[in-house]
């Protein structure tokens, strides 16, 4: 049993910053990508950032200058370290991670995590 668990999220205002923090539990044996994504009321869920293995990220437009993911593959936990923080920024941010082995010869999964609120605002 994989579950993601985030932290982090909470009110702040514009300009500033917060970081979110992801921990991946159980059996684990790898995972090829982890990042976060988004939902803001009534928008579609959108890719905010990612991290492959080898370290690649990839970032929404939006965010790309403002917002830093990393990961910590020995404690299977990915960040994101979101600074400038704009109003829009405001929304419910997904632990995502893609191609999860619990095992050198198992299958690849993907999971979400629960999601943590992030508000921006004066």
């Amino acid at each position: 049993q994989v579950q993601l668990v985030e932290s982090g999220g909470g009110l702040v205002q514009p300009g500033g910053s917060l970081r979110l923090s992801c921990a991946a539990r159980g059996s684990i044996f790898s995972i090829y990508l982890m990042g976060w994504y988004r939902q803001a009321p009534g928008k579609q869920r959108e890719l905010v950032a990612t991290m492959t293995k080898s370290g690649t990220a990839k970032y929404a437009d939006s965010v790309f200058g403002r917002f830093t993911v990393s990961r910590d593959d020995d404690k299977k936990m990915v960040y994101l370290q979101m600074d400038s923080l704009k109003s829009e920024d405001a929304a419910v941010y997904y632990c995502y991670v893609e191609g999860l082995l619990t095992s050198s010869w198992g299958e690849e999964h993907d999971y979400w995590g629960q999601g943590t609120q992030v508000d921006v605002s004066s």
